[in-house]
C-alpha cells in the first residue's frame, strides 16, 4: 500500500492499480494481486493463508457478537476504531488456544487462562476518552455482591471534565455472554446523574437482577457527559468524551 502524491485524485483501477480513498481522507494505491480465490482456498500452497483467514473471521466474528451484548453501553460512545481495536486484542486472547489445532484457534478457549483475561481486561471502548483519564479516584468492585462503590466522590475535583460539561451520569454493567456461541445477557445497574460541583458522594451501584446463561462475567464502567442548556440536559458533542471500560472479567 502507498501513499499517492499528486494534485490528481482518482478512485478506481487503472493498469492493475487500484487507487482508493482511506478513512483519514488521504488517498492511496495497491496492486491488484495476481492469486486467484479459487487457488487460494485449494492450493496447499496457501493453506497458512487459509488458516488465517479462518481465524481471523472467528475473531471477528467473536468481536462483533461481544459489541452487540453490550450495545446500549455503547451507542453513545464514539470511537471510529473500537470494533478494529477489541479484534486486535481478542486476536491475542485466541493465540492463547494450546489445544486447537491452527486455523481452528478459539477466543473463548484463550479467555480461559488467566493470560487471556488480562489481555481484554481494562479494554477502554474510547481510545480518546480512556476510564483512567477521566475518572481520577478509586472504585472498588465486589463480584461476589455485584456491586460497584465509588466513595467519596467529588465530581469536580475526581473528573477529567471536558470543556462545556455541565452534568456527568455513572453506571456499572454486568455482561455474561458466551464466546462459543455469541450468546449474552447485560444488565445494568441504577444511573446516577450528578452536577459537576464541589460536592462531595459516595456511589454505589448495584443491579437488579444477575444475568442469565453461560460463560464468563464482564463487568463494565461507564462515565457520560452531558450540557444544560434550557434546562435541558443534551448529550456532550454526541458521546466523543465518554468512555467504556471493561473493568473485570470472572
Amino acid at each position: 500500500m502507498a501513499k499517492l502524491k499528486s494534485l490528481l485524485k482518482i478512485e478506481g483501477t487503472l493498469d492493475g492499480m487500484t487507487f482508493y480513498k482511506g478513512p483519514d481522507g488521504s488517498y492511496l494505491v495497491k496492486t491488484k494481486s495476481g492469486v486467484s480465490k479459487n487457488r487460494i482456498a485449494n492450493d496447499p500452497a496457501f493453506i497458512r493463508t487459509r488458516e488465517n483467514g479462518q481465524e481471523f473471521g472467528h475473531v471477528a466474528t467473536s468481536g462483533k457478537w461481544f459489541r452487540r451484548a453490550i450495545a446500549t453501553l455503547l451507542f453513545d460512545v464514539k470511537d471510529r476504531y473500537k470494533s478494529s481495536r477489541l479484534t486486535q486484542v481478542l486476536a491475542k486472547v485466541k493465540n492463547l488456544d494450546t489445544t486447537s489445532v491452527r486455523g481452528e484457534r478459539k477466543v473463548n478457549i484463550g479467555l480461559q487462562t488467566t493470560e487471556g483475561k488480562e489481555l481484554l481486561k481494562f479494554f477502554d471502548f474510547n481510545k480518546n476518552a480512556k476510564l483512567n483519564s477521566i475518572l481520577r479516584t478509586n472504585y472498588s468492585l465486589d463480584t461476589a455482591t455485584s456491586e460497584v462503590q465509588i466513595p467519596e466522590f467529588n465530581p469536580l475535583q475526581h473528573l477529567g471534565v471536558p470543556q462545556g460539561a455541565t452534568h456527568v451520569e455513572i453506571s456499572a454493567a454486568h455482561l455474561k455472554f458466551n464466546f462459543e456461541d455469541g450468546v449474552g445477557d447485560v444488565v445494568v445497574s441504577n444511573v446516577e446523574n450528578l452536577q459537576i460541583e464541589n460536592i462531595e458522594t459516595s456511589l454505589v451501584f448495584t443491579f437488579p437482577n444477575t444475568p442469565g446463561g453461560t460463560g464468563n462475567d464482564f463487568y463494565f464502567l461507564k462515565v457520560a457527559f452531558f450540557q444544560t442548556i434550557n434546562a435541558t440536559q443534551y448529550p456532550l458533542n454526541n458521546g466523543v468524551y465518554n468512555a467504556v471500560q471493561l473493568i473485570e472479567i470472572v
